[in-house]
């Protein structure tokens, strides 16, 4: 298994340590560095290069969706997964525009942690069915949705998004339906053309936010 490394950002020291020690005791993570807040963040993720930012939102050196907002500016390599306490829509919605990979809250076990650092690492959404359930579709979908986005979605179109949801790859798709990556791709293209959104992880919000994808 290739090692994760990660930079973890967040104002509180013992929650820091507490997530240094958590990922350093599994040999699949590497912490390269901590952060107190969002300025400090930028600087260290663009000087150490992690795979993935732990980035809490509300910090007293700099807000998490600010420094999600220069690391994205500046083409940062590193994915952001927000872990924070807070899931109201003021937090949630301005750190998806941002650009921000994931949003898990702290109250997530361990396994769904590390999952989700896993994903982010590739470059897969990550949203908490919690917080999926916040991002709606004006956000990143066109105010004023086409018709198109009231299509309902074919069998195979809720297959491929219910396992964009569970964080799956298109190669990973491809596989477990039996189909190549080019005809994940265009299922893909028609759930956004239909759902009015313009990329997995606003698909994903949407289809939690109109039902299509249950809350479990």
């Amino acid at each position: 298994m290739t090692e994760i490394t990660l930079l973890i950002a967040d104002d509180h020291p013992v929650v820091r340590d507490g997530l240094r020690g958590m990922f350093e005791a599994d040999p699949g993570f590497r912490v390269l560095g901590e952060a107190a807040g969002g300025v400090e963040a930028v600087e260290l993720a663009l000087r150490l290069d992690p795979d993935v930012v732990l980035m809490d939102l509300r910090m007293p050196g700099g807000s998490g969706v600010d420094a999600i907002s220069e690391l994205t500016r500046r083409g940062a390599r590193a994915r952001v997964l927000v872990l924070t306490t807070y899931d109201t829509d003021t937090d949630t919605l301005p750190a998806i525009e941002a650009g921000a990979t994931g949003y898990l809250l702290k109250d997530a076990p361990r396994e769904e942690l590390f999952t989700a650092v896993r994903a982010a690492a590739e470059g897969r959404t990550v949203l908490s069915p919690a917080v999926a359930t916040r991002l709606v579709t004006r956000v990143r979908a066109p105010a004023a949705a086409s018709s198109r986005a009231t299509e309902s979605l074919s069998a195979r179109e809720r297959e491929v998004l219910e396992l964009v949801a569970r964080g799956t790859s298109n190669r990973e798709i491809a596989a477990e339906l039996f189909i190549s990556e080019a005809t994940v791709k265009t299922h893909l293209t028609h759930v956004y053309a239909k759902l009015g959104a313009k990329d997995r992880a606003a698909a994903v919000a949407t289809a939690y936010e109109r039902g299509i994808l249950g809350r479990g």
